[in-house]
């Protein structure tokens, strides 16, 4: 196929050592804040994790983190916790293939249920051309509403999200080669519309070996 190349990453899991989305609610709020915030919304947590909801889970943890919370304070945290990040967290071998993606001139692209305010900043950090991902709503207050603005990025949501990004380039998936690298069913979706899918749920070989 020829045309543009984009490869689209996934994050957690894939793209770093594991969760990052906890790790930042509690930097972001605090263990002690987060079991008291948490105390006035059990019945709808508990009912969530009955339900296995992980989205609905996602929203109602969103709202007990970030909720009246400065945008400015998210922003200093997002940018620690970015660099953090990149110096730390991130896997060797995928990391080795957003290079190899960068140096080929391919735009690469983070796809994640992970918020963007810190994606926004690994993005910046490394290089890379986009971020799909979780968004925060922010009030005209200057301070988050605590709500996700258009839903978890997730599932099918990330395909739809990322077909939203390449038209803003004038792009179509039937007009790329589209590489894929995610590690859970929820990237099953791009997975399955991709040219190259890498199931990076364990350690992954060279570029060459996968082509």
């Amino acid at each position: 196929m020829t045309g543009p190349v984009v490869a689209a990453f996934d994050f957690d899991g894939t793209l770093t050592e594991g969760d990052n989305v906890v790790p930042f609610m509690r930097r972001v709020a605090g263990m002690p804040r987060m079991l008291v915030r948490s105390l006035a919304r059990t019945h709808r947590l508990v009912a969530a994790l009955a339900r296995r909801d992980r989205d609905r889970i996602k929203a109602i943890m969103t709202e007990v983190v970030f909720a009246g919370t400065a945008t400015a304070t998210v922003a200093a945290h997002a940018a620690s916790f970015g660099d953090d990040i990149v110096q730390r967290r991130l896997r060797a071998d995928t990391f080795e293939r957003v290079h190899w993606h960068l140096a080929h001139g391919h735009k690469v692209v983070i796809v994640s249920a992970s918020y963007d305010v810190y994606l926004d900043v690994v993005a910046e950090r490394l290089g890379l051309h986009a971020v799909v991902a979780t968004r925060l709503e922010a009030g005209a207050d200057g301070r988050y509403t605590g709500r996700i603005r258009g839903g978890n990025c997730r599932a099918a949501e990330k395909l739809r999200r990322l077909d939203e990004w390449l038209a803003t380039q004038g792009l179509t998936r039937q007009a790329i080669t589209l590489w894929v690298y995610g590690d859970s069913e929820g990237d099953r979706q791009l997975l399955d519309v991709a040219d190259h899918p890498i199931w990076a749920k364990h350690p992954i070989g060279s570029v060459a070996a996968s082509r």
